[in-house]
């Protein structure tokens, strides 16, 4: 496992990947949304933004010495070994640690991955021995493969499956084990080593592109305070605290406001029709664009959805499951923003002139109350 150092990089000093940054807190405010997958050139601050986030998450509560980094408060969460104890006792140890942040390496085995079954052990002890691998320590954290597309795609099959279900099954010589690995995969690669598999691509809940910055004050910037954080990085950091606890701070409050969102039946009227526009493949993109829009609305402070909240978010969601036509690219996808615009504007009038009748009909009960 991969051990954060000390002295990182501060999340909210990363300049002008602001699309990678949004993507990345939608992700850890909800992270059922299924991991996201960055496609951009080396050098544009992916790494970076991914170790800083997993700094900025306060530490998590887990059963002391449990390999899998058990939640002492939910059975469902809970290994073999930690319901036992639990339902024993009723009472367990616990203790907190910052949430993991696990490196996936290039060349790494399936067995280091999963994890493993000694067979040798229980053939000579008559039980079962399971060595942890990689989606063990992961367990309510952040599991983050560096050049995802490199990862031989049985691996990268298995990531997604154990990633979707929460948990990862391992058998062996007909000997099998199971453990919780509920975790946000960030993927990163570079477009120009070679693509994913379509198939491998949609498995990411979203997907985001970024560029080499362009703008000559944006770039002044990056040197600056890269400059500056390798000269000391404690008194850079320092500069920076507030900043990253104001994000902390956002998120925990997101997350809070998440459970309080309730889904209408123009959630899904406009998201079926956003998802038929964009001509996507399959239903994962219909949930994944609800959930992802749900958490856009709790990160902008509100309890209830707009219909804007899913035409700002729809781009993490479609850009990777699109049917891009190669010889006019470009054209397809302004077309396709055209399009979805249109029909978001048509719910934002629907929407608004029913808020408005809504609100006429409250005061007039409140009145009604009044004068009574």
């Amino acid at each position: 496992m991969k051990t954060i150092q000390n002295q990182i990089f501060p999340f909210s000093a990363i300049v002008g990947q602001e699309k990678m940054k949004l993507a990345i807190l939608l992700n850890v405010i909800d992270p059922s949304i299924g991991g996201i997958l960055i496609k951009g050139e080396k050098g544009t601050a992916k790494s970076t933004a991914v170790r800083a986030i997993a700094s900025l998450l306060p530490p998590i509560e887990v059963v002391s010495g449990c390999p899998f980094n058990c939640n002492p408060y939910n059975m469902v969460e809970m290994c073999d070994n930690c319901r036992e104890k639990y339902e024993i006792s009723k009472k367990l140890n616990i203790e907190f640690i910052p949430v993991p942040l696990v490196n996936v390496p290039l060349g790494i085995t399936e067995d280091r991955l999963l994890g493993t079954i000694n067979i040798e052990k229980v053939l000579k002890e008559g039980k079962k021995c399971f060595e942890p691998g990689l989606l063990a320590h992961a367990n309510r954290g952040i599991l983050y493969i560096d050049e995802v597309n490199l990862l031989e795609d049985h691996l990268v099959d298995e990531l997604l499956d154990v990633s979707a279900m929460g948990v990862n099954f391992v058998e062996r010589e007909g000997i099998s084990f199971s453990h919780p690995s509920k975790f946000i995969l960030i993927g990163t690669m570079n477009p120009e080593e070679g693509e994913l598999r379509p198939q491998l691509l949609d498995r990411f809940g979203l997907c985001v592109e970024v560029e080499t910055v362009k703008d000559v004050s944006i770039r002044k910037e990056i040197i600056k305070r890269r400059i500056d954080f390798e000269k000391n990085p404690s008194v850079f950091i320092k500069k920076w605290v507030e900043e990253d606890k104001k994000i902390t701070r956002l998120i925990l409050k997101a997350r809070k406001i998440l459970k309080k969102i309730k889904e209408e039946e123009w959630h899904f009227d406009l998201i079926s029709k956003m998802c038929i526009i964009a001509d996507v493949a399959g239903h994962r993109a219909d949930t994944i664009l609800l959930k992802t829009g749900k958490a856009y609305a709790s990160l902008k402070g509100r309890d209830f959805l707009q219909p804007s909240d899913f035409k700002d978010v729809s781009y993490f969601v479609f850009s990777h499951r699109l049917k891009k036509d190669p010889l006019d690219e470009e054209r397809s996808l302004l077309e396709l923003k055209e399009h979805l615009d249109k029909v978001v504007k048509e719910y934002e009038e629907k929407h608004n002139s029913e808020k408005v009748i809504v609100d006429l009909q409250e005061k007039k009960n409140l009145f009604g109350k009044v004068l009574n």
